[in-house]
C-alpha cells in the first residue's frame, strides 16, 4: 500500500475512534442528567449520531460497566454514592420504563396480596404485570420479570382497588370470597364500593364473589 494511502487510512481510523469516544462521552453526560432509573434509549440520542453509532456506543459503555444493560434496548446509569456503586431502584426503573414506553406496569398479584395482609407469603422474585409484552430485565444482580397481564388485572392500576383486584386474581376462585370479606374490613368504604362498581370488568367468578360480599 502506498505511504500516502496508508497514512490516510490511519487518519480515518483515528478520526473514527475520536468520534466514537466523543459520542460515548456525550451519552454519559446525557445519562448523568437523568433522574435515577430513567432508561437511556437509543431513539432519544439520535441527535448525537446515527442509529448504528449510537447502538455501538451504548454497547461499549455497557461492556465497560458505565451503563447497565437491563434488557433489549434498555440501558440504565448505575447510581454512585459514598457506599459504592449500585443498580437503580427497581421501583423507580419500572416506573420510568412504563412512562417512557406508554405501558401500564404494576406490582404482581402476589406482592399485592402480601401488602394487603391477605397472605404472609413474600414473593421470592421481583415480578410485575404489564400491558406490554412479557420480558425480563436485569438490574445489577437482580432479575426483574415483566409479565403480560389481561386488561382486567390492570384496571384501576395505581389505586387501592386495583391492588385488591390483582391480589384476588392471584388468590383465585377458591380463596376469593374469604379474601373479599377481609378486604371489606380493611379498605375504606369508598374503595370497596369502587371495587363493587368495577365488577362488570372482572371475570365471572370474581364478579360473582364481589357482588356476594358487597351486597350480602
Amino acid at each position: 500500500m502506498p505511504l500516502v494511502a496508508s497514512c490516510q487510512k490511519i487518519t480515518h481510523i483515528s478520526d473514527r475512534g475520536m468520534a466514537m469516544q466523543r459520542l460515548t462521552e456525550q451519552i454519559l453526560a446525557h445519562a448523568d442528567g437523568l433522574p435515577e432509573g430513567r432508561p437511556v434509549a437509543a431513539k432519544s440520542l439520535l441527535h448525537l449520531g446515527n442509529r448504528a453509532a449510537v447502538d455501538q456506543a451504548l454497547s461499549r459503555l455497557a461492556e465497560r460497566g458505565q451503563l447497565l444493560r437491563a434488557g433489549r434496548g434498555v440501558y440504565l446509569l448505575p447510581v454512585t454514592s459514598r457506599f459504592g456503586v449500585r443498580a437503580p431502584s427497581v421501583e423507580l426503573a419500572v416506573e420510568a420504563i412504563a412512562a417512557q414506553r406508554g405501558e401500564v406496569i404494576v406490582s404482581s398479584g402476589a406482592a399485592a396480596a402480601n401488602r394487603l395482609g391477605l397472605t404472609t407469603q413474600v414473593p421470592a422474585r421481583s415480578v410485575y404485570l404489564t400491558s406490554g409484552r412479557s420480558r425480563k430485565m436485569r438490574l445489577g444482580d437482580q432479575l426483574v420479570e415483566l409479565r403480560h397481564a389481561p386488561r382486567w388485572q390492570l384496571a384501576l392500576a395505581h389505586r387501592p382497588v386495583g391492588e385488591a383486584i390483582r391480589a384476588l386474581a392471584w388468590l383465585g376462585p377458591d380463596r376469593a370470597e374469604t379474601a373479599l370479606r377481609t378486604l371489606k374490613g380493611k379498605l375504606a368504604p369508598a374503595a370497596f364500593n369502587e371495587l363493587a362498581a368495577a365488577a362488570p370488568q372482572l371475570p365471572t367468578w370474581l364478579a360473582r364473589n364481589v357482588g356476594k360480599v358487597a351486597h350480602g
